[in-house]
């Protein structure tokens, strides 16, 4: 974590506190894990509530360039810092359950997501997974931190949306502790090709 992160974080839970929903900026441990499955040869990659930048400065170590990265902040402050700190990405001041309304001009292979799911309604947790998977590639995956001891999607969200879920680690050393979790589109099993009678069977 940044000092230079610390009063602007604090600026904006005091002002919002259910919609940041934490008591700190995430730190270096929690973003080094959240982003420990992507890499410059991801491709565009699209990150949702950014605040600080964080997990944006652990995107770009990993290998993955400034102009692939398009950071959704509803926060007025934060987007404007985040567009200071990173002028080569794409900032969208907007609310990430609209996200299905924007035409992004690319496709993203992975997202990541800072997101307090578990201080939202089913409603707009629904709305965000529509919008960021409406904008993922067939492979690609959203990972999502939490604090809670299981996935923040609820598994009858995730079955209505076609989703899974699969926990990648976890971290003592952020405050408070955190989990992420990978999300992915369920594979659909196509059905078997009927069979073909064999020279037996004909006999």
């Amino acid at each position: 974590m940044l000092a230079a992160d610390t009063l602007p974080f604090l600026r904006a839970w005091i002002a919002a506190p259910l919609r940041v929903a934490a008591v700190a900026p995430s730190g270096a441990a929690l973003a080094e894990l959240i982003t420990s499955e992507i890499s410059g040869r991801t491709g565009h990659v699209l990150e949702l509530g950014p605040g600080t930048g964080a997990f944006t400065r652990a995107l770009l170590a990993r290998g993955v360039p400034e102009g692939n990265l398009t950071l959704v902040e509803f926060g007025a402050d934060f987007a404007r810092m985040l567009c200071s700190r990173f002028p080569g990405a794409r900032i969208l001041c907007i609310d990430a359950s609209r996200l299905s309304r924007e035409n992004l001009p690319v496709v993203a292979g992975a997202a990541v997501s800072g997101l307090p799911l578990l201080s939202m309604t089913q409603r707009k947790v629904i709305r965000i997974l529509r919008g960021v998977f409406r904008n993922l590639g067939p492979g690609g995956a959203l990972y999502q931190f939490t604090y809670g001891p299981r996935c923040p999607v609820p598994e009858p969200i995730l079955a209505r949306l076609g989703l899974k879920a699969v926990r990648i680690g976890g971290t003592f050393a952020n405050l408070p502790p955190a989990a992420v979790y990978r999300i992915t589109r369920r594979k659909i099993l196509q059905p078997l090709p009927p069979q073909t009678r064999s020279v037996s069977d004909a006999v």
